[in-house]
């Protein structure tokens, strides 16, 4: 069993056996999320895409990525997260595929679509890996790592892609994004063992089914996972696509300093989701609630966006400011876990996963089409699109974050 290493030193080669493929596996799942926030005026120019479509077919990654979240908590309880992962990565590799060689609008929709199925599985699969093979007073900290390696994704699909750009196309970029998916799909099946108990079900579909909704009904989930969803949704909108054209169009940023200020962003973000998780296990022991802690990282999440909507200076502090504090919302997935039977968890996370990745759809494109109604003369579009379009997702971030703070007065006491 995974477990008899509960108790004694793991071994450093089974670690690396295991972590290091869930790692690389949800580095390029970052990648992919965030790629297009330096690719989109190539995309533009080269395919005549307005506002709109580019919101469209960036945010359709985390449509299919959302659709997918239900079902998948039940294929990894029933064949485990080596085999899901290895076989959905398959479709990212696809999509990739078919993202570099588009000439239209929906051949580009239908490839970021298959992208976004084909990473579904990256966080969760990870999660759900680490639960089978790794004693539980240590996933926290493997927890952190791997979402850090996410954050490395995100760094690289900045100034990295940008450097890349100058000796290749976006299309040659793709395609090499293709063969390294189909390599992390191989090491994935070939390198990480198979765990007893990853793939054994837990009770029928119809009893799996009933807990999911039970988790829906419940009013502990209705008063958490708002603020972190709206949170997070707008973190994942601004982030993988509309910081890149606000740089370009509001601040007046050339695309190698807009790439600058992306890598740094993205910097922040790695530092954030080790940093956060580090201040809530050390405040916890002296304590203070988790979800204090979660509510206070989106208060000055809000507050950075707000300076920027004002243009404080100087800018690149307050976009690390944003980047860090936008991975507050991703605690209350700890945090409501706990608040439900240990049996539910997954479902736990992939329920609050699917309602984050449907707002991060709706909002990416929502942004974009408020953005398309003011096209700059020059090109590009003008400040006020991007103001209402940035103040809309904060103002619904501040509706979320004042229904919580009933429920924070009570976790408290």
């Amino acid at each position: 069993m995974p477990h008899q290493y509960f108790h004694q030193k793991l071994p450093p080669a089974l670690v690396l056996r295991i972590f290091l493929p869930f790692a690389a596996g949800y580095f390029l799942s970052y990648v992919y999320r965030t790629i297009n926030a330096v690719l989109s005026p190539h995309l533009a120019a080269e395919l005549r895409l307005d506002a709109s479509d580019l919101g469209l077919l960036t945010s359709v990654y985390f449509l299919t990525f959302a659709a997918f979240q239900l079902p998948l908590g039940l294929l990894l309880d029933r064949f485990g997260p080596r085999r899901v992962e290895a076989t959905l990565l398959l479709f990212a590799a696809a999509g990739a595929g078919l993202f570099a060689i588009s000439t239209d609008r929906v051949e580009l929709i239908v490839g970021r679509g298959l992208i976004g199925l084909g990473v579904s599985a990256c966080l969760m699969a990870s999660f759900k890996a680490f639960v089978l093979w790794f004693p539980a007073v240590r996933l926290p900290a493997i927890n952190g790592w791997v979402l850090a390696a996410g954050g490395l994704g995100a760094l690289v699909a900045t100034a990295p892609v940008e450097a890349a750009l100058h000796v290749a196309s976006w299309r040659g970029v793709f395609t090499g994004l293709a063969i390294l998916t189909v390599a992390v799909a191989a090491a994935l099946w070939l390198a990480v063992p198979e765990q007893q108990g990853g793939g054994t079900p837990v009770g029928g579909w119809r009893e799996q089914g009933r807990g999911v909704v039970e988790i829906f009904r419940s009013p502990v989930f209705w008063r958490i996972a708002p603020s972190s969803v709206v949170s997070q949704a707008a973190f994942l909108a601004i982030q993988g696509l509309w910081a890149g054209p606000w740089l370009r169009d509001v601040a007046g940023l050339d695309k190698a300093v807009t790439a600058g200020y992306l890598f740094w962003v993205a910097a922040a973000m790695a530092a954030g989701f080790l940093g956060m998780g580090q201040l809530t296990y050390r405040l916890s022991r002296r304590g203070i609630p988790s979800l204090v802690i979660s509510a206070g990282g989106m208060a000055l999440f809000m507050l950075a966006q707000l300076a920027l909507l004002l243009k404080l200076e100087p800018q690149l502090p307050l976009w690390m400011v944003f980047g860090f504090f936008g991975t507050a919302g991703t605690l209350n997935y700890a945090i409501l876990t706990q608040a439900f039977p240990p049996a539910l968890a997954g479902r736990v996370n992939t329920a609050l996963n699917l309602l984050v990745f449907v707002a991060a759809f709706a909002g990416q494109w929502g942004m974009g089409a408020i953005i398309n109604q003011w096209p700059a003369p020059g090109g590009g579009y003008a400040e006020p699109g991007y103001q209402l379009a940035f103040g809309l997702t904060l103002a619904g971030q501040l509706l979320t974050w004042l229904w919580l703070l009933p429920g924070l007065r009570r976790r408290s006491t």
